[in-house]
C-alpha cells in the first residue's frame, strides 16, 4: 500500500473516531434536554449554539438536562459548587 493511501486511511479513521466521541458527548444532552431545547432554544440549529443556549438558561432547564450539561462536553463540571 502506498504511503498516501495509508495516510488517507489513517486520516479517515481519526476523523471517524473524533466524530464518534463528539456524538457521544452530545447525545445525552440532546436526549435529556429535548423538551428544554424545544422550549428555550428552538431557533438554534448548530450543536454548539444549542449547548450555549442551554448553558445560558441552565437555571431554568429541567434537572435531567442540567445534569447532562454538567457531566458532558464543554459544560463538564461547570456550575458545580466547590
Amino acid at each position: 500500500m502506498s504511503v498516501v493511501k495509508t495516510l488517507a486511511i489513517a486520516a479517515v479513521l481519526s476523523l471517524t473516531a473524533a466524530l464518534g466521541a463528539a456524538f457521544a458527548q452530545t447525545a445525552p444532552v440532546a436526549t435529556a434536554c429535548k423538551d428544554d431545547i424545544a422550549k428555550m432554544c428552538a431557533g438554534k440549529t448548530h450543536d454548539g449554539d444549542v449547548r450555549a443556549c442551554l448553558e445560558a438558561a441552565k437555571a431554568k432547564v429541567s434537572a435531567a438536562c442540567k445534569t447532562a450539561l454538567e457531566t458532558t462536553g464543554g459544560g463538564k463540571g461547570k456550575g458545580k459548587s466547590k
